[in-house]
C-alpha cells in the first residue's frame, strides 16, 4: 500500500509529452499503475523519479500484429524473446497471431498461450483467434473470450496452416461475431494459377511480388469489403501493399480500416531483393516504388489507421533456402519505433501523427481499454524516446531469437530511451529492468464478459 505522504509512485520531470491535445512539456505522475496527473509536480512528493529534460514522452507504443511462434516454433520465437525484444524497442503492448503449432483456434488453444504468459512476457499482449471453415460458428463466442485481440483470418496463405479461401467460408466467418476482423488479403485461387511463375529451377526471390502481384492483393481486399458490406462486419486490412487497394479502402471507411508496416513503407523492389535476397521475403510482397509512395500519400492524407511491424521471424538458415522454398517473413517488432521516428526526423510525418499510427489508432481500431494515449486515467504505459539520438542498426542488437533484421547497417535517427509499463520502468538504456511483468490486457467489448 502507499503510504498516506506520497502522492505518486513515480513521477516523469520535465519531458515534452506528446498528448491527444498536442505536446508540451510537462511533469507525468503515475499512481497504482496509471497515468493520475500531468501538470507541474516539482513540490509534490513521489517514491522515483525519471528525468526526461530533453527527451519526448509518448503513449506506450502498441505493435498489433506479431507473430512469436509459441507453441510448437520457439526455434524461431518465443513469447519471452519476442517481448524481450519489443520492449527494447519501446513497444509496451503488443497483439499476437494465431498460426502458431497448434493454431489458436479453439478456447483450450487460447488458455494455453494465457497460461504462458505470467512470469515470461515483458509487454503486455492479447492473442488472436484464427478463422477456419470448421470453426466460424464459435468465432462469436471465441472472440468475446478474456485475453482474445479479435478474429484473424487469412485468405491467401502464408506461414501456417491457417486458410479461409473460398466465398461461402469466407460469409460464414463474416456473419458469426461482431468485433473487427483482421484480414490477410491476397487472392489464393490467383495464388494458386500463378505458382508456376516461380517453380523453374534458379528462379530468383525477385519474382516474389511477380507471383504475388497487386492483383491478387487488389481481389482479396474488394472480395473481403463486399462480403463485409453485407454483413455490415468491420474489418481491418493487414499490411496493404498496392496502390489499387487505396482507393478500395477509402470508399469503404465507414467499415474498414487498415495497416501498413515499415518495410513496405521503407524498402522497394528491386532494390531491396537485388541487397537482402531472401531476407526481403514476405507475404504480401515488398513491390515498386509507386507502391511505397502511394502509402506514403495515405499516410499523410490520414486514410492509413495503423502502422503495424508484422513481426514474423524464422530463422537465417530457413530464410536462406532457395526460393521459393525460403519462408516468407521478417522480425520488426524492435525496430518498428526506431524506423519510423527516422521518417519523422526525415520529414516524412510529424511525431503526433506517427504517435497515432502505433499508440491511439491501434487502441481505437481493436477497442483496447485503457491503452494508447497519454491521458489522466490510462495504464501509465510511457516510452520515452531521444529524437536526436543516431544508432546503427546490427543483426547484433536483436533481441529476437531469429537473431537478425533486414535493417542491418541503416543509421536511425530517433531511438526510445526508456519505457514503463503501467508505471514501473522496465526498460531503460537498452537494458530490460527487473522481471517480467507483462500480463494480459481486456478490450472495451470484452470488459465484464464471463
Amino acid at each position: 500500500m502507499r503510504p498516506a505522504s506520497r502522492d505518486f509512485d513515480l513521477v516523469v520531470t520535465g519531458g515534452t509529452c506528446v498528448t491527444p491535445w498536442g505536446a508540451l512539456e510537462t511533469d507525468l505522475g503515475v499512481r497504482d499503475g496509471r497515468i493520475a496527473e500531468l501538470g507541474p509536480l516539482s513540490g509534490r512528493v513521489a517514491a522515483e523519479r525519471f528525468d526526461a529534460h530533453g527527451l519526448h514522452v509518448l503513449p506506450g507504443i502498441i505493435d498489433s500484429q506479431v507473430h512469436f511462434r509459441e507453441p510448437g516454433l520457439e526455434h524461431k520465437e518465443t513469447i519471452a524473446s519476442g517481448t524481450a525484444a519489443a520492449l527494447l524497442g519501446g513497444v509496451t503492448t503488443v497483439l499476437e497471431m494465431p498460426n502458431t503449432v497448434p493454431p489458436t483456434t479453439s478456447p483450450e488453444a487460447l488458455a494455453d498461450k494465457l497460461a504462458r504468459v505470467p512470469g515470461r512476457a515483458s509487454t503486455d499482449i492479447a492473442f488472436f483467434v484464427g478463422a477456419t471453415e470448421a470453426n466460424a460458428e464459435a468465432l462469436a463466442s471465441l472472440e468475446r473470450l478474456p485475453g482474445c485481440a479479435g478474429v484473424k483470418l487469412f485468405m491467401g496463405s502464408s506461414t501456417g496452416s491457417l486458410l479461409v479461401d473460398d466465398e461461402a467460408a469466407l460469409t460464414d466467418v463474416m456473419r458469426h461475431g461482431r468485433r473487427r476482423v483482421a484480414v490477410h488479403a491476397e487472392d489464393e485461387a490467383r495464388l494458386r494459377a500463378r505458382r508456376h511463375l516461380v517453380e523453374a529451377p534458379g528462379t530468383r526471390v525477385e519474382a516474389h511480388p511477380v507471383w504475388r502481384d497487386e492483383r491478387s492483393a487488389e481481389r482479396a481486399t474488394e472480395r473481403c469489403l463486399r462480403v463485409a458490406r453485407r454483413f455490415g462486419r468491420r474489418v481491418h486490412i493487414l499490411h496493404v501493399t498496392t496502390a489499387e487497394e487505396l482507393d478500395l479502402l477509402e470508399e469503404h471507411r465507414d467499415l474498414a480500416t487498415f495497416e501498413v508496416t515499415p518495410q513496405h513503407l521503407t524498402l522497394s523492389a528491386p532494390g531491396c531483393y537485388e541487397t537482402l535476397g531472401t531476407l526481403a521475403q514476405m507475404n504480401p510482397p515488398i513491390r515498386e516504388a509507386r507502391h511505397r509512395e502511394a502509402l506514403w500519400h495515405a499516410v499523410r492524407v490520414g486514410l492509413v489507421d495503423v502502422i503495424g511491424s508484422d513481426h514474423a521471424p524464422h530463422t537465417r538458415e530457413e530464410k536462406a533456402r532457395p526460393y521459393p522454398a525460403s519462408p516468407s517473413g521478417m522480425p520488426g517488432v524492435q525496430t518498428l519505433l526506431p524506423v519510423m521516428l527516422t521518417h519523422v526526423h526525415e520529414g516524412r510525418l510529424s511525431l503526433s501523427r506517427l504517435v497515432e499510427l502505433v499508440a491511439s489508432g491501434p487502441a481505437r481500431v481493436y477497442g483496447i481499454a485503457r491503452k494508447g494515449r497519454i491521458a489522466v486515467g490510462a495504464d501509465a504505459d510511457i516510452t520515452v524516446v531521444d529524437l536526436k539520438r543516431r544508432v546503427h542498426l546490427t543483426h547484433a542488437m536483436m533481441r529476437s531469437a531469429c537473431g537478425w533484421t533486414p535493417f542491418d547497417g541503416m543509421e536511425v535517427v530517433g531511438f526510445p530511451v526508456a519505457a514503463l509499463l503501467r508505471g514501473r520502468i522496465a526498460m531503460r538504456d537498452g537494458e530490460l529492468v527487473g522481471p517480467p511483468t507483462g500480463r494480459v490486457f481486456a478490450f472495451e467489448e470484452t470488459l465484464g464478459s464471463g
